[in-house]
């Protein structure tokens, strides 16, 4: 028998579809799941009862996630874990689990096209001036814009997108659409199917940012990402120019990017991720004008359980018969 830590909520949901793939792959399962009370623990029975284990969203986000992570920690006989989010390479038992041998999966991209059409719902907005009218309307003011206080045309203008992936290319596409000149920045040469004007790489951005009317952040938080815009890259930016940031906080240097705000070298933003989180009450991103803030929420979506759920089916499959994972990160 195959021993699986799951959520109560997760077999409810798929129970059915869970035991439909575990026979096509010929695995017997022992589910196992964590105590009711959210201060207990599994015994250490049955955490050696555990082969593999799947985060879902009610887990990570509950009083039980303390009591899953010390039962992976406590899991001798654990050989996979997967998990909903992407950003696995910042839990600080990562790198136990991998040292152990315990192979680690995630949901990369099922939350994509969610993110991808907040980043172009923003961008929208910003570039047509709606935080303005929105303004307004809550003040109970009929305030048309006219002569030079109206926004440009989106058409035309160009905009960077750092990290052509699940994210950046649903908005490139878009940003096409809509006649913008669209530059990608990843590290991976042009592909003639990419939906792009250009494609550089990282190194290339400095370079590029004198040339864009908006900067899109959808790229992993790396040490070659980490703080990439920043004074001097701000400094370089077209005066006016708008910044999306879907990615992570650490991407961009708050303090510069609330600087540049002030000042009005960059005239607009639409932030979803902070250094801090939940983002300090004290924080003047709070009250700038121009700028929107969601709270690490621009992947929102029903589906992405949906999603999540079959990218961890497919590798169950793929697990049992001994073939290589998606999205499997390796130390």
């Amino acid at each position: 028998m195959t021993g699986m830590l799951l959520s109560k909520g997760f077999v409810a949901t798929f129970g059915q579809q869970l035991n439909e793939v575990a026979r096509g792959a010929g695995l017997v399962l022992d589910i196992v799941h964590l105590p009711d009370d959210a201060q207990a623990r599994l015994a250490q029975a049955d955490c050696d009862r555990i082969e593999v284990a799947l985060q879902t969203r009610d887990i990570r986000f509950s009083e039980h996630y303390r009591s899953f992570v010390d039962t992976l920690i406590a899991a001798r006989n654990l050989k996979w874990a997967h998990f909903h989010s992407a950003a696995i390479e910042q839990l600080a038992f990562v790198p136990l689990l991998l040292a152990r041998g315990v192979r680690l999966t995630t949901s990369a991209g099922s939350d994509g096209e969610p993110v991808a059409q907040t980043a172009i719902t923003t961008l929208l907005m910003l570039g047509r001036g709606f935080p303005r009218w929105l303004d307004a309307q809550h003040r109970k003011r009929w305030e048309p814009v006219r002569g030079a206080a109206q926004p440009r045309d989106l058409r035309g203008q160009t905009i960077v997108i750092v990290g052509m992936g699940n994210i950046g290319n649903p908005v490139a596409r878009f940003a096409q659409a809509l006649g913008m000149h669209v530059i990608g920045i990843r590290r991976k040469l042009r592909a003639p199917e990419d939906p792009v004007h250009e494609m550089h790489t990282l190194s290339e951005l400095p370079k590029l940012l004198p040339r864009c009317d908006w900067v899109l952040l959808a790229c992993p938080l790396t040490q070659e990402t980490r703080y990439i815009i920043n004074t001097q890259t701000l400094a370089l930016m077209k005066k006016g120019a708008g910044l999306i940031n879907v990615a992570r906080g650490g991407v961009a240097d708050e303090a510069a990017v609330i600087a540049a705000l002030k000042s009005g070298q960059l005239g607009c933003a639409h932030l979803d991720v902070f250094e801090t989180e939940p983002l300090p009450a004290e924080s003047p991103l709070w009250t700038l004008p121009n700028v929107i803030l969601t709270p690490h929420t621009a992947s929102a979506s029903s589906g992405n359980v949906r999603r999540g759920a079959e990218i961890f089916f497919s590798n169950l499959e793929k697990w049992a018969r001994g073939e290589l994972l998606k999205n499997e990160h390796r130390a």
